[in-house]
C-alpha cells in the first residue's frame, strides 16, 4: 500500500564529525517486501511476555544514487530493555549480519526495526549505532521502520531516517532527530495471491486456509472483478442523481481504465472463445492419443524381450544337457578301451 501522508523535508546542521566524512541525508524511498513484515509480525509474537517491543537487523538492496532503499530480509536481534538502560546484543548482531551477507551477497545492511511506534533516547542510541561507521550502514542513512503490533488495532509501518544533534560528541552518541519518510509496502501477484489465501483464514473459527484449485481461483477472480464494477456503477448512479460529491480524479481514472478495455462485440467474444476451446479441446486429443501410442509401444517391446529371453533360454539349456551327456557317454567308452589294453 502506498502512504498518502505528505513530508516536509529541512536542511539541518549536522552533529560532532570529522571533515571530509559527513553522512548522506538525502530523502529516501523505501520499499517493504511482505516477507519482512510478516518476519517482524512473526518475531513479536514470540517475544516474552514482559517485553513491550522487540528488534531486529533489516536487510535490503540500495539503489546506485542512494535515493531508494528496497528492505527484502530481516532477523531478530535479542535485546533487554528498562526504564534506565538498553542492552542489545552486538556480537549475536554481527555474527549474524556476516551469515546473511554470505548467503545472499546482493544484499546489505539498511537498518533495523522495532514493534513499537514510540520513538525514545533508547531508539536514538540503537539507529546511531547501525547508522555508524564500520558496521553501520555509513555513509547512507540507517532506515528505522517500525510496526504497530497492538491487539486489536491495524498494523502500521512508518519509515524514518535520522541526523545526528548534540553540542558534544558525547551527546550525540545518543540523540537523533527522527525525519519521517514515505514508504510503499509492494508486492507481486504471486505474493498477492498467497496473502488473499492467507487472509482468507480469518473468517474461519480454526484459522485455517485450505488451498484452492486453479478453477476455484478463476471463480473467485472473476466474483472479485464483478463486485468491483458493480461498486463503481453504484458510485456513478450516485453521482448522476447528485446523492454523492463527483470527483475529477476518480472520473479521470475510471475514463482511462474503460479506454484500455478492447471495443469488441459480444458475438465476436463468444466466437473467439469457443474458437479457443475447441483448439483446446483438439491439443489434448492428441496428447492423450501420443501418450496411449507410447504406452503400448512400451508394452509390446517388453512382450517381445520377454518372450525372446524364455526362448533363449530354454534352447541353452537343452544344448548344454546335449553336450554333457555325450561327453559322459564319450568318457566312458574311453575307459573301456584302456581296460581292453591292459588285460592284453
Amino acid at each position: 500500500m502506498l502512504e498518502t501522508d505528505s513530508f516536509l523535508h529541512l536542511a539541518r546542521p549536522l552533529g560532532p564529525a570529522s571533515i571530509g566524512s559527513q553522512p548522506t541525508t538525502a530523502p529516501l524511498n523505501v520499499i517493504v517486501q511482505p516477507q519482512a513484515i510478516f518476519a517482524i509480525l512473526d518475531h513479536s509474537l514470540r517475544r516474552n511476555a514482559d517485553q513491550e517491543r522487540v528488534i531486529g537487523t533489516l536487510l535490503g538492496v540500495r539503489s546506485e544514487d542512494g535515493q531508494e532503499v528496497e528492505i527484502r530480509n530481516c532477523f531478530a536481534v535479542g535485546h533487554t530493555e528498562t526504564q534506565e538502560q538498553v542492552e542489545v546484543d552486538m556480537d549475536y548482531q554481527k555474527q549474524m549480519l556476516a551469515l546473511h551477507l554470505k548467503a545472499n551477497p546482493k544484499e546489505v545492511l539498511v537498518g533495523w526495526y522495532a514493534t513499537s511506534a514510540e520513538l525514545n533516547t533508547f531508539s536514538a542510541l540503537i539507529q546511531n549505532f547501525y547508522g555508524g561507521q564500520g558496521d553501520g550502514t555509513w555513509p547512507y542513512p540507517a532506515v528505522h521502520l517500525t510496526v504497530s503490533t497492538d491487539a486489536g488495532k491495524d498494523i502500521e509501518a512508518r519509515t524514518y531516517i535520522s541526523a545526528p544533534v548534540g553540542v558534544t560528541a558525547e551527546r550525540a552518541a545518543d540523540s537523533a532527530a527522527f525525519i519521517p519518510v514515505p514508504h510503499e509496502i509492494r508486492y507481486g501477484e504471486a505474493e498477492k495471491s498467497g496473502l488473499e489465501l492467507i487472509s482468507g483464514a480469518k473468517d474461519n473459527p480454526d484459522r485455517t486456509a485450505s488451498v484452492i484449485t486453479d478453477i476455484e481461483s478463476l471463480e473467485n477472480a472473476i466474483e472479485e472483478v464483478l463486485n468491483m464494477l458493480d461498486r463503481v456503477s453504484r458510485y456513478v448512479e450516485a453521482v448522476i442523481d447528485e446523492e454523492a460529491p463527483p470527483s475529477s480524479a476518480l472520473g479521470q481514472f475510471l475514463l482511462n481504465a474503460l479506454a484500455l478495455a478492447p471495443k469488441v462485440d459480444p458475438e465476436d467474444i463468444e466466437r473467439d472463445f469457443n474458437n479457443h476451446i475447441q483448439d483446446v479441446l483438439v491439443i489434448a486429443y492428441l496428447a492423450n492419443t501420443i501418450r496411449t501410442q507410447i504406452d503400448l509401444s512400451n508394452r509390446l517391446a517388453t512382450a517381445a524381450l520377454t518372450l525372446g529371453a524364455g526362448d533363449g533360454l530354454g534352447g541353452g539349456l537343452t544344448n548344454g544337457a546335449g553336450s554333457t551327456e555325450g561327453g559322459h557317454r564319450g568318457g566312458r567308452g574311453g575307459g573301456r578301451g584302456g581296460r581292453g589294453d591292459r588285460n592284453t
